[in-house]
């Protein structure tokens, strides 16, 4: 059983009109086996949080902690945080040129456990995998999401999330860009990590849509960088119906 705990979380980034607060004090507990739907308007900060969550230089913790089973999470490098179990699949993957999908994942693998996968029980867990999320053998010789459509970068995302075994997923936006098809695909891939290792679920997204196949045990409304409102899977079916309007005359 883990829990990631954020509390008072406070965070600024540099912009050209000088430094600016984009989480203003922000609450959120997850424990092991339990989705969370991070639901929000454009600029309420909902990336920020999961880019603050993962170490991106970019943003700045001013107050508040993080912590994943009572470990300080603040006070660890990128790398470490991966290693104690957290992991990001991003809104925007970047790409890698000249590292293939198969040597990516393997020496991810090897880092985050600290040796070297067993070769053929490695290729057998990565086929399956593969298999799972509808992606053809040759997928795994291209380079790191160079060339790769929306759909394509997702479903690597959701393959790395699998292999890798985190503790805690932060899935930013992962429904973006993706047709019916891949929507579909993609969830099934992070409902079997959910029930195979009972992984804590982050989900940030503007829409219900994804919420049709990943199912939250707890809604979070995210307006000015605050959480504005928390309630179960029928605050997503209010939101589908009503929008944010409410919420950001409150704000």
């Amino acid at each position: 059983m883990s829990t990631l705990e954020i509390k008072n979380l406070h965070v600024t980034v540099d912009t050209p009109e000088g430094v600016k607060e984009i989480l203003k004090g922000v609450d959120l507990s997850i424990s092991s086996g339990e989705t969370h739907a991070i639901m929000g308007p454009n600029g309420s900060g909902k990336s920020t949080l999961a880019y603050s969550i993962a170490g991106h230089p970019k943003y700045t913790v001013t107050e508040g902690t993080i912590t994943l089973d009572g470990a300080d999470v603040l006070a660890m490098t990128v790398d470490e945080r991966a290693k104690a179990g957290l992991f990001l699949a991003m809104q925007y993957p970047v790409e890698v040129p000249g590292v293939s999908v198969s040597n990516f994942l393997r020496t991810a693998k090897t880092a985050i456990t600290g040796e070297a996968p067993k070769l053929r029980t490695w290729v057998k867990d990565v086929k399956v995998s593969m298999e799972a999320l509808r992606m053809d053998p040759t997928f795994a010789e291209r380079n790191v999401n160079e060339g790769f459509s929306g759909g394509e970068k997702k479903r690597h995302e959701i393959l790395q999330m699998e292999l890798l075994s985190p503790k805690m997923a932060i899935l930013d936006e992962t429904d973006s860009g993706l047709d019916v098809d891949a929507l579909r695909i993609v969830s099934e891939g992070v409902n079997r990590v959910k029930d195979n290792t009972g992984l804590g679920i982050m989900l940030i997204t503007h829409y219900t849509r994804i919420l049709n196949y990943i199912k939250p045990d707890f809604v979070h409304v995210f307006v000015n960088g605050r959480v504005a409102e928390e309630g179960g899977p029928e605050l997503a079916d209010q939101l589908e119906a009503e929008g944010y309007d409410r919420f950001l005359v409150e704000a």
